[in-house]
């Protein structure tokens, strides 16, 4: 039981900077804009750029951990997040700025999938749950301090602070990984699939960088069409490569374990709302509703409150219900609670406001917790690696498509109405990814109601009844 507890925890500091460095820059943009000499919108690129690092990298962490061991690469990759942090501090200009944030995003494309595959690793199957709770907990601490770090540190000191905050926590990380972490070092490296890992990483940073021009024409629109042109051949040319080959770098079989491609698929469609809230949310506060960075994220800090009070309950929850029905309604309310964040204006009040971000976040932390844990309930141990470097792509594209629809939306909403951008273009994203995150939930409920039950317990609850 200590192992179920103490390894998700010391994993998770991993997940509690990328969480809370997220949550801060999206608090900070409009004054890290106005510092730099741009705009708020235009600094999109950089959270691209973050994404194109995740894309590219991601699909090489299981190869990466098996070849030179998960808890090498584990603290390698809290070290190299550590040095995109300064180098952020220090940008001048969103070119140095976007440049360091892809800097940023390739070590933490490997902390958080080795830190989930070295929790799959160690966790039995019947304890996946829990140990998944255990392991978002911590995390959470980042979306729920962040925005009131973030806002203070952006309103009464300087931006660059958001950014060194990591480098004490990610210390800590690297050391107490390397006193207290003790997993067992499984190694199963398989042989190099070079052709595949560059198939693979034109088809990912050409199909979220072609998204995020098409959305924001930052660049001539021409080259995100071209790029998203060459993202998607690329990727059918993966997938050609992969049916050919004894070792794939992302192995598509794997989608035959039904509940495996249900996590993947629900969990992608879901994230697509997930992903534009924290770039549509704070930028609707603070440009629509005129608040500060500090008062903005004294507000949308409550959902991360509601995310950590569903890890007590989650357990529970799907024991006795199942994952289907469960992650088939809080996904479907889930999304309808974005889009509900499209009626709010200056005049909503704030309770109002937390009130419907505290159950959102309650819906939010349910369905990725149940879907984690529901999508290894059919991959065998030496799947493990190739299928948490699938789950963390699928994760980084849909949400990078989050903002790249938030995007698009804004842009083609403002040039529709032929003025600037106000707070009815903002609500009409919230409309349409807030419906987009709903469809999820069918995607859930075409599962058999026993689905995954030696994962949840739903099946030793019904015997225990009858």
């Amino acid at each position: 039981m200590i192992n179920i507890r103490v390894t998700p925890l010391i994993l998770a500091v991993a997940l509690f900077m990328e969480q809370m460095d997220s949550t801060v820059i999206a608090t900070s943009l409009p004054a890290i804009a106005l510092d730099i000499g741009t705009e708020p919108i235009a600094l999109k690129l950089a959270l691209t750029a973050y994404f194109v690092a995740l894309a590219i990298f991601i699909p090489i962490s299981g190869w990466m951990a098996d070849r030179f061991g998960a808890k090498n690469i584990f603290r390698l990759a809290i070290l190299v997040f550590m040095l995109g942090s300064l180098a952020c501090s220090f940008a001048f200009s969103l070119e140095t700025f976007v440049l360091s944030r892809f800097f940023q995003g390739i070590g933490s494309s490997m902390m958080t999938p080795v830190g989930r595959l070295l929790l799959v690793r160690s966790t039995p199957r019947s304890e996946l749950v829990a140990a998944m709770a255990w392991l978002t907990v911590p995390g959470l601490l980042g979306p729920l301090t962040g925005p009131l770090i973030g806002g203070f540190l952006t309103t009464y000191l300087s931006w660059h602070w958001i950014f060194w905050i990591n480098i004490p926590i990610g210390i800590a990380g690297i050391i107490l990984a390397g006193i207290f972490l003790h997993v067992p070092d499984e190694r199963h490296p398989r042989p190099t699939d070079f052709v595949g890992f560059i198939l693979a990483a034109i088809s990912f940073s050409g199909t979220v960088f072609g998204l995020s021009v098409v959305s924001l024409p930052a660049l001539p629109i021409i080259y995100g069409y071209l790029t998203l042109a060459i993202g998607i051949v690329s990727g059918i040319l993966y997938l050609l490569h992969a049916r050919r080959t004894k070792y794939p770098l992302l192995d598509p079989a794997l989608f035959r374990h039904r509940l495996f491609r249900a996590s993947v698929v629900g969990g992608s469609v879901f994230r697509i709302g997930i992903g534009a809230v924290p770039f549509l949310l704070p930028l609707t506060l603070q440009l629509g509703f005129g608040l500060n960075p500090f008062q903005s994220g004294a507000i949308t800090f409550v959902s991360a409150i509601g995310a950590i009070m569903s890890k007590f309950l989650a357990e529970r929850v799907f024991a006795r219900l199942g994952f289907p029905r469960v992650l088939g309604f809080c996904a479907m309310m889930g999304g309808l609670l974005i889009g509900a964040q499209g009626f709010f204006d200056a005049q909503t009040p704030a309770a109002i406001i937390m009130a419907v971000l505290l159950c959102g976040g309650i819906l939010r932390s349910v369905v990725f917790t149940g879907s984690n844990a529901m999508g290894y309930a059919d991959v065998a141990d030496d799947e493990a690696s190739q299928a948490t470097a699938i789950v963390a792509v699928g994760q980084q594209l849909s949400i990078a498509a989050g903002v790249a629809v938030a995007g698009a939306i804004l842009e083609i909403s403002t040039r529709l109405r032929g003025t600037e951008l106000s707070i009815i273009d903002f609500q009409t994203a919230f409309f349409v990814v807030g419906g987009l995150s709903a469809l999820a939930g069918l995607v859930y409920y075409r599962l058999p109601a026993d689905a995954g039950a030696e994962v949840s317990g739903h099946v030793m609850v019904r015997a225990q009844k009858e």
